[in-house]
């Protein structure tokens, strides 16, 4: 192999370990559910308030004006809106033993929704002020009402959204009143839960909030990906049954390669169409049953372990350049178990439930081991690559050596638009902290599916099932051996090695005696020469 092949695919092997690092990076980022729990959960200060992040969501404009009308099911088909279920504010024993038992209000929580274009109007801001509280001196200029959120809603006195709950006399528990907010423009919305009584410190909310578009109950990050994982279920399809005739056509010529290709594929097909039913299940009932979820998921665990270890086969020139993978077989196996079981536990927790709970700290505590195997995997293909390409180098196998080029350089070209995409996604992220430009953020997750999705392609074209499988095929060869196929195909372009120049001229006189004797040219050269 020449010193530039070489040194190209050490550089490819250091690149694939740092895309494994970035990776990890880029996988710390999470995405929100339409169904958000809280259980007990507490409030955080924040300058002269306390406040939890109760959600926020990417919501359409609801496409139907008017009330509700008909049956709950019915009433807010085509709306979009934010619905409290169940919300209850619990304080502490303390601050209920110090309030009067005749008095009617003795706390104040409110629950604020702001579309992210309209958080100025949230605080003081307004009016020179860093508080988000009314204070005593701001209550008596009149600009806002004592121990309320300061909201300047410039004239409108919808938005954004203030809903007050009470406390009564000493009681240690505020149910909020149950209530559905109807969203009339698209945008990024967030919902928090505020209160200013420093008295109120240590209290804790539970209940939830539902959040729902106008054509379901999907986030509107994740809207657009249903139809996604249908139309890469088609794509899976289609090539699945070219694959399949082509397998059907040529049977008697298959490699165990090509079962493994075969299962790849059909692995692909179960898990789009497993994500596409999950999503559309999500998005009609509002839950993830815990069954579909499990199935999608360990669909999507099993597809990306046996598509990393195809990878892996195919650069370690199995069928190719060798029967069998020897020794390292167990190495391999217990590389995709490894992998298997920490991409399965990462789905798990990511999908199941709700989103929005899964915590940076848990999230990276499960990536962490994914990125690392990651980077094994990329390491490992890079290694064998290179080893392969050597191989066939010194074996002058032209026409494998060919296939392993273009092979190197698919994976290559992949390699550098991940790079190139890790990029961009961590530029849009960190450009966008307030997912402002939600519409388009699904299309980062899309990516990774359609790029394995291509280099599955360029391997079944490439080890396509043909005529001719021994083509590329594992032969036995020797030292005293060459590749006539390669010979043929590089003649013009290369200039042959003495030994092989020698072995081709030895067999031109073995052909032309042979020709000379089969026209009568041999019985009159025999004749000359006793002349």
């Amino acid at each position: 192999m020449s010193n530039r092949s070489h040194y190209f695919v050490s550089d490819l092997t250091q690149l694939g370990f740092y895309i494994g690092l970035l990776f990890f990076c880029n996988s710390i980022i999470s995405i929100n559910a339409s169904i958000h729990q809280y259980s007990s959960e507490s409030f955080i200060p924040q300058s002269n308030s306390f406040f939890f992040h109760g959600g926020s969501e990417g919501l359409y404009a609801s496409k139907v004006v008017g009330k509700p009308t008909g049956s709950e099911e019915t009433s807010y088909t085509g709306k979009s809106f934010i619905r409290f279920e169940s919300v209850t504010f619990r304080r502490t024993k303390e601050s209920a033993a110090k309030q009067n038992e005749m008095q009617q209000k003795t706390g104040l929580v409110e629950a604020i929704i702001v579309e992210v274009r309209d958080r100025e109007k949230i605080g003081g801001s307004f009016i020179k002020s860093d508080e988000l509280c009314c204070t005593p001196d701001l209550a008596k200029a009149g600009s806002c009402r004592r121990a309320e959120v300061i909201i300047n809603n410039g004239g409108d006195r919808e938005w954004p959204k203030r809903i007050q709950t009470f406390f009564e006399g000493n009681n240690e528990e505020a149910s909020m009143v149950p209530n559905t907010v109807e969203i009339s423009s698209t945008g990024m919305y967030y919902l928090y839960f505020m209160f200013c009584d420093p008295e109120l410190k240590g209290t804790l909310i539970s209940g939830r909030t539902v959040w729902r578009n106008p054509e379901g109950y999907l986030p509107g990050k994740m809207g657009p990906l249903m139809t996604f994982y249908g139309f890469m279920s088609l794509a899976y399809l289609v090539l699945g049954l070219v694959w399949f005739l082509q397998f059907v056509r040529f049977w008697k010529d298959i490699s165990q390669l090509h079962y493994h290709i075969t299962a790849v594929i059909a692995l692909g097909m179960c898990e789009m169409a497993l994500w596409y039913f999950e999503y559309a299940n999500f998005n009609s009932t509002g839950s993830r049953p815990m069954g579909i979820t499990i199935w999608a998921v360990t669909s999507s665990a099993i597809k990306k372990t046996v598509s990393r270890l195809l990878l892996l086969v195919v650069s370690m020139g199995y069928g190719v350049v060798k029967p069998t993978l020897g020794g390292i077989t167990s190495k391999v196996l217990l590389l995709g178990v490894i992998y298997f079981a920490a991409s399965e536990a990462l789905e798990l927790v990511e999908h199941l439930g709700n989103i929005n709970d899964f915590s940076g700290k848990a999230k990276l505590f499960l990536v962490l081991p994914v990125a690392l195997l990651d980077a094994c995997f990329i390491l490992w293909i890079f290694s064998s690559l290179s080893k392969t390409l050597e191989k066939l180098q010194m074996r002058r196998s032209m026409a494998k050596l060919e296939l392993y080029r273009k092979f190197t350089n698919s994976l290559a070209i992949s390699v550098l638009i991940s790079v190139a995409w890790i990029g961009y996604e961590l530029y849009f992220n960190a450009s966008d902290p307030l997912s402002e430009l939600w519409q388009r953020a699904w299309i980062i997750p899309a990516f990774w599916t359609v790029l394995a999705y291509i280099l599955l392609l360029v391997i079944c074209v490439l080890w396509a099932p043909s005529q001719n499988p021994t083509r590329f095929a594992y032969s036995e060869e020797t030292g005293d051996e060459f590749d006539e196929e390669g010979i043929s195909l590089t003649a013009s372009a290369m200039k042959l090695p003495s030994d092989v120049a020698s072995k081709l001229d030895i067999r031109e006189r073995k052909i032309s005696v042979a020709a000379e004797h089969v026209f009568g040219l041999g019985e009159d050269l025999e004749e000359d020469k006793r002349e």
